[in-house]
């Protein structure tokens, strides 16, 4: 699913809420979780899971075409950790082929 598609469902199941509302709520949701992240703080949504940032230390890496060393900056990334009903409820659903 993509943004545009959450932005859709939501707006057919609330038919009362203009279109352009929905897609305004979903963005600044994504834009506040994105602002906390940046500020390193951790955000938790329960029953769904939460988002925190991991550091990775600089290191050696390799070029793979030419295998030559290159050097890699430390960088911070954004993770994610399952809430416990939302992993119940993926368990609880058969695989769809």
């Amino acid at each position: 699913m993509i943004k545009s598609e959450l932005i859709q469902k939501i707006a057919e199941n609330n038919p009362h809420l203009y279109h352009s509302d929905v897609e305004r709520i979903v963005s600044t949701i994504f834009d506040e979780i994105t602002r906390a992240l940046a500020r390193g703080e951790r955000v938790e949504l329960r029953g769904f899971g939460a988002f925190s940032v991991k550091r990775r230390e600089a290191r050696i890496g390799r070029n793979p075409r030419t295998g030559e060393p290159v050097a890699v900056e430390e960088k911070r990334v954004p993770f994610f950790k399952t809430g416990k009903l939302l992993r119940e409820r993926l368990n609880a659903t058969p695989l769809s082929e």
